[in-house]
């Protein structure tokens, strides 16, 4: 075991968190611990790491186990350091060394001295068994991996925003490779193909890993046991989110049967002892009866308790076909180019995901349109549209001194204090919650109460970027069933993948600096880019064989031009029998040689073509939330697909050379 509870209780103030609960991570799992906004996930990792005291039980860690917590509190640190300096202090021992390598290096120099010989001798063996000649590229692959360029690793750190400056952390946390990795939505600041590569990196790391997230595809891709922090207790579930969401269903069928039984049970035995408790021939059987009843355990309903999140989107009146439009537009920062001269119209009924890798400007794009980006270019507002622009930082900008309720007045809705509370307590904020200073609230508590001041003002254009981030899972789908059920216009940035596909209707993705406009939802839009992409493989590879057979051909005319012109035949002699013209044997031979290498080719072009085919099915296979959440199926899985595809290059190679054969037997 690397860590855990025995038996544990934490209270928070009058308010217990967790009560009696028992839960040992040990090696190599991957556990998804989830649970609904304020019910204490983030609570239990700094359990874990010893930054609060169990009220009552024990909080085990092993010793000499190391633990790595990445959570939004860490931006506060700061640093003139470049990014590189920041992710390579993760190597603090092979940092030393090199020090001390370096000193005692220089005083061998001048003394000799064979006692200092072995101590650097030492240093020098301890140095590689650490990797320590490797840490600079293993370092810059983990930074590029997580979306910086190379010409980033150079800047100071204090220069990126938070989002950036979190990646970095988790970087430097993940090179530094400790026994326990705990991460508290470590997807919240990552674009799609960061979180792609992270989700790949985790499958192959080396310790244990407890993940709170919301997103449901990174849980499934991720995770092989969920622990659940429902009513105060702990739930543990063998299986990822899809084997939770389903074994959860059927505990609960379970238990409420159980606990109806002995409802019914419980009510027959009280009858029986109201009936016979006054007559003397059943007393006695009713006295047993009364006591049975005072030694059962009685069981709890177990019906479902979950937060109901009443979001309704009004909407106050109908704007125009056209609700915005984006004419030429260009915006630079600086040498960085964002997008040029690119245009695209947002329609009424719309709803639209942007897409792409973080720096390519989703978010850049969100604020044009939204009025709060300068730019070149037009942008057009269409007619009657009452927007309202959801923002990451707005959570940075709520007044942290200021009630609940004073935050939703300075929102400028001209909405009574009553209505406001009503709206708080769809957001489940009920009673004196709206009073509590914004200062005390989540992350997940913030957001919600920038999202109630989105909607107040009744928009019918809502512009959403990163609207999930910090909400739980059930939160995230009673939002996207809102939003569905929302007669307005939609433009929103998010990585969270199951909420882009279940509420966008169209897909912009911004690639070479243009917005392309795909008319379809987000996994029609991703089933197209892999037919694009085998498209654009299968054209390829039929220019490059065509530029073999230009080539080829040209080799033929050469060759036919430098043999000696062929003189004319002499006429035979009239009445004379033409005798049958000899084959040269050589010809015959080639002849055959031909036919056997076409056949050749033949069968190692259907070996490919079937390669391929399997290639796919790996592939397929490899994405599949069943085979990612069994790690044995998923290295079988693995070593199958790198098999596979060393057959696949060995066999392409074959088929080459096979057709430089043909090429040259044609030629003869």
């Amino acid at each position: 075991m690397l860590a855990g509870f025995t038996n544990m209780t934490f209270e928070f103030g009058a308010r217990a968190i967790v009560e009696d609960a028992t839960w040992h991570i040990q090696p190599n799992e991957r556990i998804g611990l989830i649970g609904y906004n304020g019910t204490g996930k983030s609570t239990l990792l700094k359990l874990l790491v010893g930054e609060y005291s169990a009220s009552a039980g024990t909080v085990e860690r092993s010793r000499g186990t190391t633990i790595g917590y990445l959570h939004q509190d860490l931006l506060s640190f700061d640093t003139n350091d470049s990014i590189l300096e920041v992710a390579l202090s993760a190597f603090e021992r092979v940092r030393q060394l090199e020090k001390e390598i370096e000193a005692v290096g220089n005083e061998l120099e001048k003394t000799g001295d064979e006692d200092l010989l072995i101590k650097y001798t030492d240093m020098l063996h301890e140095m590689e068994t650490l990797g320590g000649y490797n840490i600079q590229h293993k370092t810059e692959e983990v930074l590029q991996g997580l979306g910086f360029a190379n010409a980033d690793l150079q800047r100071p750190y204090k220069e990126f925003s938070g989002g950036w400056r979190m990646r970095v952390l988790l970087a430097k946390m993940i090179l530094a490779a400790p026994d326990l990795l705990l991460l508290d939505e470590p997807t919240n600041h990552l674009d799609l193909p960061s979180i792609e590569w992270l989700e790949k990196y985790l499958t192959h790391y080396q310790g244990s890993v407890v993940i709170i997230s919301h997103d449901k595809y990174f849980l499934n891709r991720m995770v092989t046991k969920i622990i659940e922090l429902y009513q105060r207790k702990l739930h543990i579930y063998n299986g990822n989110y899809e084997y939770y969401e389903t074994e959860k269903v059927m505990r609960m069928e379970l238990a409420q049967r159980a606990f109806e039984n002995q409802q019914d049970y419980i009510r027959q035995q009280e009858r029986f002892i109201e009936r016979f408790k006054a007559k003397a021939s059943k007393a006695a059987a009713a006295q047993s009866a009364m006591k049975r009843l005072d030694k059962i355990e009685r069981l709890e309903d177990v019906a479902l308790e979950r937060p109901s999140l009443r979001i309704n989107f009004q909407v106050d009146k109908t704007p125009g076909r056209v609700l915005a439009e984006l004419k030429q537009v260009s915006k630079s920062f600086g040498s960085n180019k964002i997008i040029e001269n690119t245009g695209a119209e947002i329609n009424r009924g719309d709803k639209i995901a942007l897409i792409g890798a973080n720096g390519k400007g989703k978010s850049t794009v969100l604020r044009i349109i939204a009025g709060v980006e300068g730019h070149e270019g037009e942008r057009r507002w269409g007619h009657n549209v009452d927007e309202s622009f959801y923002a990451q930082h707005q959570l940075e900008a709520l007044n942290v001194n200021n009630t609940i309720i004073d935050e939703m007045k300075e929102a400028g809705s001209q909405k009574t204090e009553l209505e406001l509370r009503t709206i708080l307590g769809c957001f489940l904020f009920s009673g004196d919650d709206a009073d509590k200073k914004i200062k005390v609230l989540s992350g997940g508590e913030k957001a919600r109460v920038a999202l109630a001041k989105t909607i107040i003002s009744k928009a019918n254009f809502l512009m959403l970027d990163e609207p999930t981030n910090h909400l739980d899972m059930h939160t995230v789908d009673l939002l996207i069933e809102a939003l569905n059920k929302y007669e307005g216009t939609i433009i929103l940035v998010s990585h969270d993948r199951y909420f882009v596909s279940k509420v966008a209707n169209k897909i912009w993705a911004i690639e070479d600096h243009q917005i392309k406009d795909f008319d379809g939802g987000y996994e029609e839009w991703v089933a197209w880019k892999e037919r694009m992409r085998k498209k654009q493989e299968e054209e390829a590879r039929q220019l490059a064989n065509e530029q073999k057979n230009q080539q080829n051909n040209g080799k033929k005319t050469e060759n036919s031009s430098s043999k000696a012109p062929v003189q004319p035949a002499p006429a035979p002699v009239a009445q004379q029998p033409v005798a049958p013209i000899k084959q040269d044997p050589i010809n015959k031979e080639a002849k055959k040689e031909l036919q056997k290498k076409q056949r050749q080719f033949k069968e190692l072009e259907e070996k490919i073509s079937n390669l391929n085919k399997r290639k796919a099915e790996l592939e397929a296979q490899l994405a599949s939330p069943n085979i990612m959440s069994d790690k044995n199926k998923f290295l079988q899985t693995e070593r199958d697909y790198k098999s596979l595809t060393d057959n696949l290059q060995e066999t392409s190679k074959q088929y080459e050379i096979v057709f430089e054969e043909i090429i040259e037997l044609e030629s003869q």
